[in-house]
């Protein structure tokens, strides 16, 4: 997800437009490098040949070998048209045309392209859609769950509709809004006496929150501390769930508002506890960076280890965020 905002962030600053492409069918499209042999179906079975078996050229569904098979067509199709892939990410090609730029990510069966020249992206997806079977979506406006609205002034990404969905599957589209997403005087713990609830009502709840988190930094620590909790949920653990629900009622809205800025500069930012879980006296750190208008990358974790002294714990949490930086 810091791919896609970056995206983001860097086409606002420029102004450029991002559109997106739907591959059809998108493992068909791969082509096998092993020998694959598969059985007749069973109503296709041609009357003195049921000894034989189908050789495979293409990759099926559910074929272990589809997405590499796919990835590895489409890369070479990429790379030879004359783009750059990213070392440090590798669904991401860049290509240099004189002193425009062509950027494409790719995401299984989308891929978001945008650019400096609109003639020389609107040409890109014609030859896309020439190899491939392709469907032109036009500019970007729903991709993986998240909402996107784009201005000649801003862009903004929000998940409007799949927290409505989260609300309603949880029967809680009803509830009363807070505006904090948790009690900061909770202190949780695995045994806490109270009473157990139904644990895979509970791992569903923390899994949609966390995707949630994709445009909500605001709930990501709230979560982060909930989900350590998914083998043994206690009824706390669950009232804890259902104040981020309600929260996540009164913000539904809510998103990442991208602005045109004059300077793209890169600011980072972290901070930690020390020894703020009970149960094993780990410290919880979590970092934000900063790029021209907007916060656009986000961490909240436990440590790997118990620190002995404020000074290591700050020392751990630096070196994470550093690296982060270098990454980014």
């Amino acid at each position: 997800m810091d791919t896609i905002r970056l995206l983001f962030v860097v086409a606002a600053h420029k102004n450029w437009k991002v559109y997106q492409l739907d591959v059809k069918s998108t493992f068909l499209n791969g082509i096998l490098q092993e020998e694959i042999y598969v059985e007749y179906p069973a109503s296709f079975v041609i009357q003195g040949k049921e000894d034989k078996v189908y050789l495979l050229k293409k990759v099926l569904y559910r074929l272990k070998q589809a997405p590499r098979a796919w990835y590895g067509r489409i890369d070479d199709y990429l790379i030879s048209s004359g783009f750059q892939k990213s070392l440090s990410e590798a669904i991401l090609y860049v290509k240099k045309i004189n002193d425009d730029v062509l950027v494409i990510s790719l995401y299984v069966d989308d891929l978001i392209v945008t650019g400096s020249n609109i003639q020389q992206v609107e040409e890109f997806k014609q030859k896309m859609m020439q190899f491939f079977e392709m469907t032109d979506l036009g500019l970007i406006s729903f991709f993986l769950g998240m909402e996107i609205k784009q201005s000649k002034e801003e862009k903004f990404i929000c998940q409007k509709k799949y927290v409505k969905e989260i609300l309603k599957k949880f029967h809680m589209e009803n509830c009363k809004p807070t505006t904090s997403p948790m009690n900061q005087k909770d202190k949780f713990s695995k045994e806490d006496g109270t009473a157990r609830v139904d644990e895979e009502k509970f791992r569903s709840l923390i899994g949609y929150l966390l995707y949630l988190t994709a445009t909500g930094p605001d709930i990501l620590y709230a979560r982060s501390l909930l989900s350590r909790f998914m083998h043994s949920p206690s009824e706390m653990h669950m009232r804890a769930a259902k104040i981020i629900m309600r929260y996540i009622k009164g913000t539904y809205n809510f998103g990442v508002k991208i602005l045109k800025c004059q300077e793209l500069r890169l600011h980072g930012f972290y901070d930690s506890d020390w020894g703020g879980f009970i149960d094993d006296m780990k410290s919880t750190f979590g970092f934000c960076f900063n790029l021209g208008s907007i916060i656009f990358s986000w961490s909240s974790k436990k440590q790997d280890i118990v620190e002995q002294s404020t000074t290591e714990v700050e020392f751990i949490a630096a070196t994470t965020t550093v690296n982060q930086a270098l990454w980014l």
